[in-house]
C-alpha cells in the first residue's frame, strides 16, 4: 500500500527531476550532500535545526574527520505535511544526496524509508522513534535514537514496580501512537500487566474530540493512564484532563517522552500549563556527563541567540542526538571513503522501462555506494555528546537509558533512571554497566514520587467506574448444608456463613461498591464450584462468592482471596462399639510386637546366664535348675523382682540396657491397656484413605465437589466406585446401608461439610489424617485488585475476632465431642520399639565377644601344658577340654592352676637339691683320686 503511495505521488516529480542518466564524483570529493528533512517550527524541529548546522560546521572545521572534504547540509522544512516531507525527500535526489538526516515524523519514515530502499540512500532519523522502523523491510532506515521499544518496557517496569495491574492508553492513531502503544501492551504482559482500555485520538483532534475520548476514559475502573502523543498537542489533553476533574488525587499520569522534551525546550511554561502537570511521571531519554556534552550546553546559548527565533529554545535530548547524527554520518563516510568508496549514481533499470510521459520517472537514479555507506554506518564506533554511540546487530543503538520524571511545582524532579541493563535504580546506569545485570524485584528501587492532588501515598490505580454499572456476582444455588449458603425462597437475596464473611469484608473497604447477587445452579442439584469461576474467564461474572474452595485448576482460571476457612478432603465411615473381652490384655501389642518380646526375654536370660555362670553361685547347679533360674531371671524382669545378684561387669550392663527397655514397655503397655479398659472404643475397617485405595468398595463424594477429580485423576480411583450423594440424609443412609446393601464404605467430602454432618450424627466419625490442604475464598478476574483489597479486609476479621463470631453463628459446635469415646486405635506395632532391641541385642552380641575372647585367653593360660600328648593333639579333645573348661567354676580352675604350680615349684626344689648333693658327690671323689696320684709319686 506505501508503495503505491508512492507511485501515485510521482505525479508531482515533473520539472524536479533532472533528465540526466547519471553523474560520477571522483572518490575523494570537495563536498558531499546530505539532506535533512523536519518541520522546522516543531517543538523538535526547532532545537535539532540549530543542533544540526552546529555540527555540520564543527565537522567541517576538522579537516582531520573528513580529510579535507566539505558537508553540504540541505535542509527541507515539512511544516508538519506528510505529504511535504515525501516531496521533499524526492526532490534531494536531484542533488545527488548521499543520505537524508530525518524524516521527524514515524508515519513518514514508513513511507519515506520505501524511496530510501529502491534508490540505495541512507536514511538517518534522530526522532522517528516507532519500533517497527527496524523491521526488515526497511534496511536503509536506522535510528540513531532510542527506539519506544524501550521506553515502553521502562514504563511497565513502572507500572510493575509501583503494584499497579491496569493502564488506560492515551494515543494518536497513527502508525507512531498504535505501534508504540503495542509494543506497550507486550511489555505488560511479560509483568501479568495488561492495558484495560485504549483510547485513540485522532492525529488532528480538536478540544472537542479531547473531551469525548477522556469523558469515556473517566467512566473505566483504571486510574492509570499512559499518554504517548505528539509534543504538539499533547499539553492540550492534560488542559482537557485538569477541566474534567482527572488530575486530581487518585489519578496517575505517565507520559512518553514527549513531555519532558516540551518541558525542555519551552521552559519556563506557563503557569496554567505547570498546573495542569502536577505529579505526573514522564521519561527522559539520559546522556551521561561528559566533557563534551558540557562543552555543547555551555554553547547552546550562542547558537539559539544567532537564530531569527524571538523566544529562548531550550536543549532537549533530540537535539543532542540530532547533533550526533552529523557526526555519526561523517565518520561513516570518511568509512566509506577509506574503503575505496566513491559517490557515483546509476539508473534504475526497473524505471526505464517508463521512459516518456510526463512523470520522468526513468531519471531517477540509484546510488551505488550505498549498500556501502550503510555498512559504514552500521560499523560506526564513537562517543559522542549522547555518549558511546554504536549500533547492535538489530541496528538499534547500544544502551538504551531513560530518567525518570517527576513534575513538581515550577520544574522538575529526578526520580530514578532506568535502563535494558538493570532496570529501575537510583543510580546512573553508567555505574551499573561495569557490575553483573540485576533485575530482581528487590534492586528495583526509585525515589518518593508527588502525585497528582499533591500526594505522597502512592495511589491505589484503580476505582470503581461511575458509569453505574454494577458487579454481578455468582453465588451457588446449594441444596445441601444450606448453612454455608442459600436463596431465601422467594426473593433475590441469599443468606448463610460465606455471605455473612462477604458482606462483613465488604463493609471494610474504603470504597463503595455496587454488587449484584446472581444465583448459580438449578436448584435441584448441587452445581460445580469450577463450573462457576470457568463463568468468570468467560465473563459472565464479575466474581464468585460461596464454598468455592481454592483449588489448583481453579487458581489458573480466577485470583482468590485470602482463604476465610480452612478445608480439605476427610474420610467418614460408621463406626461400632467395641467393648472389651476376656483377651483384652492381648490388645496393647501386635502379634510380632508380643514375639519379639519374649524372644528378647530368653534371650538376654541366656546371655546373663552365660556371662554369671563361671563365677556366681546362683547361676550354677544342675541343668534343670540352670533352666529354671534362666526363665525366673528372665521374666522376672519384667516386674524388676529378680532375686539372683549379678557379679560380672558384662553381665550388669546388659542388664541394666535390658531393664531399661522393660521400663518403656512396660509403661507403654500399662498406658494402652488402661486406654483399652477405661475408654469406649469404636472400631471401623476404614482406617483411612489409603484403605479405600486399596479395596474396591464404593465412596461417596458430594455431587458438584472437587472430590470427584481429586479421588480419580490425582488417587487413580476409578470413577465407577464413586457414587454422588445429593443431601446430608443421602450422606447417612448410604453410609447406614454399606456397601452390601448398595451403600458405600466411606464418604470424602471436605472438612466443613463433614463437620457440620457429624454435629447431629454421632454414629458416624473422621478416619484418618485429613489429605489435602486447603481453603474457602472469593474468586475475582485475573490481576483484579478487588481480590487484593478483600483478602486484606479478611485478615482484618480474622484478627478482630469478627470472622470467628460468624462462625458461630452459623456453624453449631458439634454435639458429639463431649462423649468419652474415641475410635479404636492400632496396637503398637514393632516399627515403634525396634530402636530399643536393636540397642540391647548388640549389647548382647559385644558383651558375648569380649566374653568369648576372655575365655580363650584364660584357657591358653590354664591348659597350655595340661593334658597327655595325645589328647592334647586333637581338635575334639581340645574343643571338649574348652568346653569343660568354660562350664568349670572359676574358682576351682584358680585353686587347680595354683596346686599345679606349687607341685611344679616342689617338684623344681627336689630337682635342684638331688643335682647339688650329685655334684658334691663328684667334687670330692676327683678330689681323692687327685690326692691318690700324688701319694703314690712321692
Amino acid at each position: 500500500m506505501k508503495m503505491v503511495w508512492f507511485l501515485l505521488l510521482m505525479v508531482f516529480l515533473n520539472g524536479v527531476i533532472s533528465n540526466g542518466v547519471g553523474t560520477n564524483v571522483s572518490s575523494r570529493p570537495s563536498v558531499v550532500n546530505i539532506g535533512a528533512i523536519f518541520s522546522f517550527n516543531s517543538t523538535i524541529g526547532k532545537v535539532a535545526k540549530f543542533a544540526l548546522e552546529a555540527a555540520v560546521q564543527d565537522v567541517n572545521s576538522d579537516p582531520t574527520v573528513l580529510g579535507g572534504t566539505k558537508l553540504k547540509l540541505r535542509t527541507q522544512d515539512t511544516n508538519f505535511s506528510g505529504f511535504g516531507a515525501l516531496m521533499e525527500a524526492l526532490q534531494f535526489m536531484e542533488g545527488d544526496t548521499v543520505a537524508i538526516i530525518g524524516p521527524q515524523s514515524s508515519v513518514m519514515a514508513h513511507v519515506v524509508s520505501h524511496i530510501a530502499n529502491e534508490l540505495q540512500v541512507p536514511l538517518i532519523s534522530y526522532a522517528a522513534t516507532d519500533p517497527t522502523l527496524f523491521s526488515l523491510q526497511y534496511p536503509f532506515f536506522l535510528m540513531t535514537t532510542h527506539s519506544d521499544l524501550y521506553q515502553m518496557a521502562a514504563i511497565a517496569d513502572l507500572v510493575d514496580y509501583y503494584g499497579w495491574r491496569e493502564v488506560i492508553a492515551i494515543y494518536v492513531d497513527d502508525d507512531y501512537g498504535r505501534n508504540g502503544i503495542a509494543a506497550l501492551g507486550d511489555e505488560l504482559a511479560k509483568k501479568r500487566c495488561k492495558i484495560s482500555y485504549k483510547a485513540p485520538m485522532y492525529p488532528e483532534s480538536s478540544r472537542d474530540d479531547i473531551t469525548d475520548v477522556l469523558v469515556k476514559v473517566a467512566l473505566t475502573e483504571s486510574r492509570i493512564l499512559v499518554v504517548h502523543t505528539y509534543t504538539e498537542w499533547g499539553l492540550e489533553v492534560l488542559d482537557v484532563a485538569q477541566k474534567l476533574g482527572m488530575t486530581g488525587s487518585g489519578y496517575v499520569w505517565i507520559t512518553t517522552n514527549w513531555l519532558s522534551t516540551v518541558v525542555d525546550t519551552d521552559a519556563p511554561l506557563p503557569s496554567n500549563a505547570m498546573n495542569n502537570i502536577q505529579g505526573v511521571l514522564t521519561l527522559r531519554m539520559y546522556t551521561p556527563a561528559s566533557e563534551l556534552k558540557s562543552n555543547f550546553v555551555s554553547r547552546w546559548s550562542n547558537l539559539t541567540s544567532a537564530g531569527t527565533t524571538n523566544r529562548h529554545v531550550g536543549l532537549s535530548a533530540y537535539g543532542l542526538y540530532a547533533y550526533d547524527t552529523v557526526w555519526v554520518l561523517a565518520h561513516a563516510i570518511n568509512a566509506f571513503f577509506n574503503q575505496g568508496g566513491s559517490i557515483s549514481f546509476s539508473n534504475d533499470s526497473r524505471l526505464t522501462k517508463l521512459r516518456g510521459g510526463s512523470l520522468h520517472l526513468d531519471a531517477m537514479s540509484i546510488f551505488d555506494g550505498g549498500d556501502l555507506l550503510l555498512q559504514s554506518i552500521l560499523q560506526v564506533n564513537m562517543t559522542g555528546v549522547t555518549g558511546p554511540i554504536k549500533f547492535n546487530s538489530d541496528h538499534s543503538l547500544i544502551r538504551p537509558a531513560y530518567e525518570v520524571i517527576n513534575v513538581i511545582g515550577t520544574g522538575i524532579r529526578r526520580i530514578g533512571y532506568w535502563s535494558n541493563y538493570s532496570g529501575l535504580s537510583v543510580v546512573p546506569p553508567e555505574t551499573l554497566y561495569m557490575k553483573p545485570p540485576n533485575r530482581t524485584s528487590t534492586n528495583q528501587r526509585l525515589y518518593d514520587a508527588i502525585w497528582p492532588g499533591q500526594a505522597a501515598q502512592t495511589p491505589r490505580g484503580w476505582v470503581f467506574p461511575n458509569n453505574g454499572r454494577q458487579l454481578i456476582i455468582g453465588v451457588p444455588d446449594r441444596v445441601i448444608y444450606r448453612e454455608f449458603v442459600s436463596r431465601v425462597e422467594g426473593t433475590d437475596m441469599f443468606k448463610g456463613y460465606c455471605v455473612d464473611v462477604f458482606t462483613a469484608a465488604l463493609s471494610l473497604l474504603p470504597y463503595a461498591v455496587p454488587y449484584k447477587l446472581v444465583p448459580f445452579g438449578d436448584g435441584i442439584h448441587n452445581p460445580s464450584c469450577t463450573d462457576l469461576v470457568r463463568m468468570i474467564t468467560t465473563g459472565v461474572y464479575d466474581a464468585a462468592i460461596g464454598d468455592i474452595a481454592i483449588v489448583t485448576n481453579r487458581t489458573r482460571m480466577a485470583d482468590f482471596t485470602q482463604p476465610y476457612i480452612e478445608s480439605g478432603l476427610v474420610v467418614v465411615v460408621p463406626i461400632k462399639t467395641s467393648n472389651s473381652n476376656a483377651w483384652a490384655f492381648l490388645k496393647p501389642f501386635s502379634k510380632n510386637m508380643w514375639i519379639v518380646t519374649g524372644t528378647f526375654f530368653l534371650l538376654v536370660g541366656a546371655v546373663v546366664w552365660i556371662l554369671e555362670h563361671r563365677i556366681n553361685d546362683e547361676f550354677r547347679g544342675p541343668p534343670r535348675r540352670q533352666v529354671v533360674t534362666i526363665l525366673w531371671f528372665s521374666f522376672s524382669t519384667l516386674f524388676f523382682a529378680h532375686r539372683e545378684n549379678t557379679v560380672s561387669t558384662l553381665g550388669r550392663v546388659v542388664l541394666i540396657i535390658w531393664l531399661f527397655v522393660v521400663l518403656i514397655i512396660n509403661s507403654s503397655y500399662t498406658a494402652s491397656l488402661t486406654s483399652i479398659l477405661t475408654v469406649q472404643q469404636l472400631s471401623s475397617p476404614v482406617k483411612g484413605i489409603e484403605s479405600l485405595q486399596t479395596s474396591n468398595d464404593p465412596i461417596g463424594y458430594q455431587q458438584g465437589s472437587f472430590a470427584l477429580n481429586y479421588l480419580s485423576e490425582e488417587l487413580n480411583i476409578h470413577k465407577s466406585r464413586l457414587v454422588p450423594l445429593n443431601s446430608a440424609e443421602d450422606y447417612a443412609k448410604a453410609l447406614r446401608d454399606g456397601p452390601k446393601k448398595g451403600g458405600v464404605a466411606a464418604v470424602v467430602d471436605e472438612r466443613p461439610y463433614i463437620e457440620l454432618f457429624l454435629s447431629t450424627r454421632c454414629e458416624f466419625t473422621i478416619v484418618g489424617q485429613e489429605f489435602t490442604k486447603s481453603g474457602w475464598g472469593f474468586a475475582f478476574p485475573r490481576d483484579s485488585p478487588l481480590a487484593v483489597d478483600m483478602s486484606t479486609a479478611i485478615l482484618k476479621l480474622s484478627e478482630t475476632g469478627d470472622l470467628q463470631r460468624i462462625h458461630d453463628k452459623w456453624l453449631k459446635g458439634s454435639a458429639c465431642r463431649s462423649q468419652d469415646a474415641k475410635l479404636a486405635v492400632d496396637r503398637l506395632q514393632l516399627r515403634s520399639f525396634w530402636g530399643l532391641y536393636a540397642i540391647c541385642g548388640l549389647a548382647c552380641l559385644v558383651a558375648l565377644f569380649i566374653y568369648a575372647i576372655l575365655m580363650v585367653r584364660q584357657f591358653s593360660q590354664h591348659y597350655i601344658e595340661e593334658s597327655d600328648s595325645s589328647v592334647q593333639n586333637s581338635r575334639s579333645g581340645r574343643l571338649q577340654t574348652f568346653l569343660s573348661f568354660v562350664d568349670e567354676k572359676e574358682e576351682d580352675v584358680k585353686s587347680r592352676s595354683k596346686r599345679r604350680q606349687m607341685e611344679m615349684a616342689s617338684t623344681r626344689s627336689t630337682y635342684e637339691d638331688e643335682s647339688m648333693s650329685s655334684s658334691k658327690r663328684r667334687h670330692m671323689e676327683l678330689s681323692s683320686n687327685k690326692s691318690t696320684i700324688t701319694s703314690d709319686q712321692v
